[in-house]
């Protein structure tokens, strides 16, 4: 390993020990060089923090793999466009980041650590403000969306029809972010729930959680005619192009979503291939979506819908059982199985189950996609 990866991993230890204060010193030190950075902020930081820190880990680690790091900042340096980051932002980062390093790595830090975390600071911040540079070009920073549908699926669930200002590209897979009026600077991402159609509609599946402020707001406190702020999309658990293989979509809880997009790309594309949609739920009430699911089932011949119930009997044509105990046997029915592409998508927990399944009963993980930085729930 070239010497700077190594010193930067090193020496990044010692935040990961205290990733909590780490950060707390980060922002403080951050806010009072720039105190205007604030407004860019949402007024509780915890996920925020977070966040950052996640981030900062995977450009850590992805050091010494150029092409994953160059991809993952260019991604970063677009989507940071929606809070309102600037160019002029970057150098007061740098310092407050440099400062955190030399208090919280003190024991291990010296003037070649320093060189290694400015240069490589700097050319992530470049590679971040060219892609932003870029997108700026053809997309604007966020997009304004008209709600103009609002189906309550149950008390603490809802799908929303959203129509975008002007065009809003995505593929079948991604999510977005979702601003609301009521909670500025605030974005929770949401994964898109329909394949893009000629009138530009985006659908999403959002269920109210405990204290969630953007989830409670879209599900309780929202219909037709209001707006939100939608971000770019994002996320790469997309279908391979060209590539005509079967597949195996699984979802749970309103990770239903990126995969009902899934399936109505695969029936719309004209493709000669089976695709598996394996829905997850607790109880009869958790299919929330079966009669839109039936609907498309009936209008690709080779799409089957399987509702998997871990509580409740299972219906004609179900099964029953937690997800990962009952993919074996569902596999050894499916012909050339081992050959099919699979996308997961739920919660953090049943994702990684899931994941963990399928490698065990023999399927290559090259083949497994799925986007636990997205877990839906």
């Amino acid at each position: 390993m070239p010497p700077e990866p190594r010193i930067v991993k090193e020496t990044f230890a010692r935040l990961e020990a205290d990733p909590a204060g780490a950060t707390s010193y980060f922002y403080g030190r951050l806010f009072a060089r720039e105190p205007r950075l604030r407004a860019l902020f949402p007024p509780a930081m915890s996920t925020q923090h977070d966040r950052f820190f996640q981030a900062l880990t995977r450009i850590v680690w992805s050091q010494d793999n150029p092409e994953e790091l160059t991809g993952h900042l260019g991604r970063l340096g677009r989507d940071h466009r929606k809070y309102g980051v600037l160019r002029e932002h970057y150098p007061a980062v740098e310092t407050a980041l440099i400062a955190t390093l030399r208090l919280f790595a003190a024991d291990v830090w010296n003037a070649e650590a320093e060189d290694a975390w400015t240069a490589a600071y700097r050319s992530a911040a470049a590679t971040m403000i060219a892609a932003a540079g870029r997108d700026s070009a053809g997309h604007p920073p966020w997009w304004v969306a008209e709600v103009t549908a609002h189906d309550r699926r149950d008390h603490d669930l809802a799908v929303l029809a959203l129509r975008p200002e002007r065009p809003l590209p995505f593929l079948p897979g991604q999510h977005v972010s979702v601003q609301t009026a009521r909670w500025p600077r605030v974005w929770r991402p949401y994964s898109i729930a329909n394949a893009p159609r000629p009138d530009g509609t985006i659908r999403l599946h959002v269920r109210a959680r405990p204290a969630g402020w953007i989830s409670g707001t879209l599900v309780r406190h929202c219909g037709p005619g209001d707006t939100v702020l939608l971000g770019p999309a994002a996320g790469t658990m997309t279908l391979e192009p060209g590539h005509g293989r079967g597949l195996l979509l699984i979802g749970g809880g309103t990770g239903l979503a990126p995969m009902k997009a899934l399936a109505e790309q695969a029936a719309a594309s004209g493709r000669d291939r089976d695709v598996h949609l394996l829905v997850g739920a607790r109880a009869e009430s958790g299919l929330y979506d079966m009669t839109e699911l039936r609907r498309l089932e009936s209008a690709c011949a080779r799409l089957r819908v399987v509702p998997v119930l871990s509580r409740s009997p299972a219906r004609p044509g179900g099964l029953h059982g937690r997800m990962p105990d009952v993919l074996p046997g569902f596999l050894d029915g499916v012909r050339g199985w081992r050959d099919h592409d699979a996308y997961v998508a739920g919660p953090a927990p049943l994702v990684r189950r899931t994941v963990t399944a399928l490698q065990r009963h023999g399927m290559s993980l090259t083949r497994i996609h799925h986007d636990l930085l997205t877990a839906e729930d």
